[in-house]
C-alpha cells in the first residue's frame, strides 16, 4: 500500500486507521476480572455451624437408606466427596448385591468443631455417633454386624469446600477422643 504523499490525504488516512482501531477494540471484549479468594466462611464458628448441618443431614440421608433401591444412595452421595464418597458407594453397592438391609437409625450425640483451615474451606470436627439401634441383616433377617461392635463411635471428620459447597470429605474413627455429650 502507498500512503498518499499530501498532508491531508495522510491526515484523511490517520483518521481512518484511528477510527478503525477505535471500533476494532470496541468489539473486544474486556478480560473478566480475576476473583480475589475469598474464606468460604465469614468465623470459624460459621464454618462449624455449616459442618454440622452437612453432617445432620448426611446422618438423615444415611438413616433414610433403602438397600435395595439404589436411588436412595444419592442424597448421601450429595453430601460427600473424595475417599468418603467412594467408600460410601462401595458399601452402598455391595450392600445392593449382597440383599442387606439396613435397619434402625444411627444419632448423632455430639458435634464439635476442631479446627478451620485453608481460608475456613477445610473444616475438622470430632463426631459422635451412637449405632446402638442401627444395623444390618441379610435376607433372612439375621445381623450381619459384628457382635462387638462398639454402640457409639467417635469419627474425626474433615469437610472440604468443594464448588461452593460444604462436603464430608473424610471420616476416620478416633479412639483417643471421648463421646461424652
Amino acid at each position: 500500500m502507498t500512503l498518499p504523499r499530501s498532508k491531508t490525504s495522510r491526515i484523511r488516512m490517520l483518521a481512518l486507521l484511528t477510527l478503525a482501531a477505535t471500533a476494532l477494540s470496541a468489539c473486544t471484549p474486556t478480560p473478566e476480572p480475576t476473583p480475589t479468594p475469598t474464606a468460604a466462611f465469614a468465623s470459624e464458628e460459621e464454618a462449624f455451624a455449616a459442618a454440622e448441618e452437612v453432617y445432620r443431614a448426611y446422618n438423615d440421608a444415611l438413616n433414610a437408606v433403602d438397600t435395595s433401591d439404589p436411588v436412595t444412595f444419592e442424597p448421601v452421595f450429595a453430601l460427600s466427596s473424595g475417599d468418603f464418597e467412594a467408600a460410601d458407594r462401595k458399601s452402598f453397592s455391595e450392600l445392593h448385591a449382597e440383599n442387606y438391609e439396613l435397619r434402625g437409625e444411627t444419632r448423632m450425640i455430639l458435634f464439635e468443631g476442631v479446627k478451620a483451615e485453608k481460608g475456613l474451606s477445610k473444616v475438622t470436627a470430632l463426631v459422635c455417633l451412637d449405632v446402638s439401634d442401627s444395623g444390618v441383616v441379610d435376607e433372612n433377617g439375621a445381623s450381619v454386624v459384628p457382635a462387638d461392635r462398639p454402640d457409639i463411635n467417635a469419627l474425626r471428620v474433615i469437610f472440604m469446600v468443594s464448588d461452593g459447597e460444604l462436603l464430608i470429605d473424610r471420616a476416620d474413627r478416633d479412639e483417643a477422643s471421648s463421646c461424652v455429650s
